[in-house]
């Protein structure tokens, strides 16, 4: 964990903030993903995983290659 100092001048987004908190937004918008409630580390991690894998999937589906 680092300490920021603030900027008098004004609000500066944090590159890696915003890339932890767009990809948790994207893991939250699967419903198994919204609240945790497995009891082994890697069953949380299976689901993880398939859900950056729908993720990924639909993404490339979107752009074919020719």
């Amino acid at each position: 964990m680092e300490i920021i100092k603030r900027n008098q001048a004004g609000f500066q987004v944090l590159a890696k903030r915003w890339i932890v908190e767009r990809t948790l937004a994207w893991l939250g918008i699967n419903r198994r993903m919204a609240k945790d409630f497995e009891r082994f580390s890697a069953t949380s991690l299976a689901f993880i995983q398939t859900a950056m894998i729908k993720l990924m999937t639909r993404r490339l589906a979107r752009y074919p290659l020719s």
